[in-house]
């Protein structure tokens, strides 16, 4: 890691060795400029991958990655910090896949994504630092490999999932015995699995990125492209304006040539008008940044009047919405199976999510929290 931060601190000006080309050292040289170079593309392409990870991109993320595995095959890349990002990327990869069953990672056709992907995470138990993280999500992986085989309607699926990961892994019996119980009951919206959902999955593994990215900083040519693509970016922007604006005034010079010829001039008047209403004065300042002004000195006393009486009348539209704005009806039967439905489904205190997945009336997730406490008082739950 030292020597690799002593070659990206080189001066490809400075070093004029590198760059005569009549050099005796110059193969040797050019090869540790290849193994830099190497070195940045691989950190580059693994934040990208580490970017799509958490867009949740999966089409973005397969073509970075298969570009991550072509820059890797490079003999230039060795040591324990490529390698280790190397391993994060297969992890990602096969989280990324974890809903999709067929894909297989494995020489074994029955080891699921999310399998292979906790096979893989036990070789980042050092990488992980925090041993609470990285038993968390041990945990989640192990039981989102179960949810998600429900999820499909495969129990027998669920049922070898949960067997190898006892022969593979070592987790505590009251849980192996939980995971079970549901297998047995296919009970897929379980409290259990929705308190450890593939969303909470996801979120544990994007800490422990921001942790790792933190400490392994990767983006030195991240940087520096997004650096040259801002200066391009306005050195395009401020060409095209430029040209705009020269179009625009050769179309006014040809039309103001066009009209000195008449004679008539009504004519002339209004080809003046109509050039002093074309937008080409300030072309920083768009029109919707312009506000417009009024001059109460300017007004006289029934402009005053005439403006006074439009603000009452605004005013009184705006009561008179206020009072046929229709009040929530009262709470219902259907609702309160609503309720009971989207806390047994997300758990209590999810009142947003269930908000989404129920229709309350344009109720707000604080009159569902007041009303399962008014259940929960009547002893109806």
């Amino acid at each position: 890691m030292k020597q690799f931060q002593k070659e990206d601190n080189m001066d490809p000006e400075l070093d004029n060795k590198t760059a005569t080309p009549n050099n005796t050292d110059e193969s040797v040289q050019f090869s540790r400029v290849t193994a830099v170079a190497s070195r940045w593309m691989q950190d580059f392409l693994f934040v990208s991958l580490c970017r799509r990870f958490k867009e949740g991109n999966l089409d973005a993320f397969n073509e970075t990655l298969s570009t991550f595995k072509a820059i890797c095959q490079s003999v230039s890349l060795k040591g324990d910090l490529c390698d280790e990002k190397t391993v994060i990327c297969a992890f990602l990869a096969r989280v990324m896949h974890g809903k999709q069953l067929d894909v297989v990672f494995e020489e074994d056709d029955s080891v699921m994504p999310l399998m292979s992907a906790a096979k893989i995470w036990s070789r980042l138990r050092e990488t992980a630092e925090d041993e609470s993280l990285f038993e968390n999500i041990t945990i989640l992986l192990l039981v989102q490999s179960v949810a998600v085989c429900l999820e499909k309607g495969q129990r027998s699926s669920a049922s070898s999932a949960l067997k190898w990961f006892e022969n593979n892994h070592e987790f505590p019996q009251n849980l192996t015995v939980k995971l079970t119980t549901i297998v047995t009951q296919r009970d897929t919206y379980h409290p259990f699995l929705m308190s450890f959902s593939f969303s909470r999955l996801l979120e544990t593994i994007q800490s422990f990125l921001d942790t790792y990215l933190e400490k392994n900083p990767s983006d030195f040519l991240l940087k520096a492209a997004t650096k040259m693509a801002q200066s391009s970016q306005d050195i395009e922007g401020f060409e095209d304006t430029v040209t705009q604006h020269i179009s625009l005034l050769e179309k006014a010079n040809e039309s103001t040539k066009k009209d000195a010829k008449k004679k008539e001039k009504a004519v002339c008047l209004r080809t003046k008008r109509k050039l002093l209403s074309t937008k080409i004065t300030d072309v920083w300042k768009p029109d919707s940044c312009k506000k417009p002004y009024i001059s109460l000195r300017r007004m006289s006393n029934n402009d005053l009047s005439q403006l006074s009486e439009r603000s009452l009348d605004t005013s009184k539209i705006k009561q008179e919405s206020r009072k046929t704005r229709k009040r929530p009806q009262k709470w219902n039967a259907q609702m309160d199976k609503n309720l009971k439905d989207g806390v047994k489904r997300h758990g209590q205190g999810k009142w947003s999510r269930i908000l989404l997945d129920y229709d309350f009336e344009g109720r707000t997730g604080t009159m569902l929290k007041d009303r399962w406490r008014i259940l929960m008082r009547a002893h109806k739950v």
